[in-house]
């Protein structure tokens, strides 16, 4: 399986000068994870654990540095990241942040999913036929002519999804996308996401979140704490280190937790992937 991103023995300091490196005053501290194609990887972790600084790394908001070896550093799609290509590669890549409200530009929805292709200069028919296709996908063509203001949290999270799928990018980082929202608005984008992963196989979608139950649906969980990936691995190989996870004070997922039960009790639930389709398999 071919990588989308790749971080070997990265380091990020908002304080020091990064040709010299002091692990003390560094945010990321010697991080080194590979991401392959396709995959719907979770990172989890207090705040200040450095997982959203990642997150900015990979889009090109901030400037990773290494020791010094030429062959470390942030690569994506096999190309490592450098002052002179990072614009390029940031192309395959579409982010949606943490605050649906700090991501809108357009005056209605339909406008906000537009934008990204009125910059390269779409044509307006391709483009409309465009915004209608992934206005559909994220459940919000019906709004397309509203106003974000009346909107919901978890709605305006689903413009900004759309409005970044519209672009085609390999690879989707959502940076803390659920955590403004209520309790529905999270079960919502966690579907939707599901649902992504579903119709598009080949999609890359990083996950920076607090969300625990969001981070059990993913394929690989990667945990940070303090700078350093302190754990990573399927979800059920990350959350049955019961030990680590009070060490570092992330809960179990409710769904992990229930299924260790029924397993004591002889209950097969292989092949269940969550609450609904563990609820059918039990009602059978």
């Amino acid at each position: 399986m071919s990588e989308a991103i790749r971080f070997s023995h990265v380091y990020f300091s908002y304080e020091q000068n990064k040709d010299v490196v002091e692990a003390s005053k560094c945010t990321i501290n010697d991080v080194s994870f590979t991401i392959n194609k396709g995959e719907y990887v979770a990172l989890i972790g207090h705040n200040g654990s450095g997982k959203s600084t990642i997150a900015k790394i990979i889009v090109g908001i901030l400037e990773a540095f290494t020791d010094g070896n030429e062959n470390d550093g942030v690569y994506i799609d096999g190309i490592k990241m450098t002052e002179n290509n990072y614009q390029s590669l940031q192309k395959k890549i579409g982010m949606v942040f943490q605050n649906p409200d700090n991501q809108f530009i357009g005056s209605t929805v339909q406008d906000d999913i537009a934008f990204s292709l009125e910059n390269v200069a779409m044509p307006y028919d391709q483009m409309k036929v465009l915004v209608e296709e992934y206005s559909k996908k994220v459940g919000m063509y019906e709004y397309l002519s509203r106003e974000p203001s009346s909107l919901s949290g978890g709605q305006k999270q689903r413009v900004a999804i759309a409005g970044t799928l519209v672009r085609h990018p390999e690879i989707l980082v959502l940076d803390e996308a659920t955590s403004m929202l209520d309790p529905q608005g999270r079960n919502d984008i966690r579907t939707l996401i599901r649902n992504m992963k579903k119709e598009n196989p080949d999609l890359t979608i990083i996950s920076i979140t607090h969300d625990i139950e969001e981070a059990y649906q993913s394929d690989h969980v990667i945990v940070i704490n303090k700078g350093k990936v302190v754990k990573e691995g399927t979800p059920d190989d990350v959350f049955s280190d019961e030990v680590l996870m009070k060490k570092i004070d992330l809960t179990i997922p409710f769904y992990k937790q229930l299924k260790n039960e029924l397993e004591k009790y002889g209950i097969d639930i292989n092949g269940v992937d969550n609450i609904d389709e563990l609820v059918d398999r039990l009602c059978r």
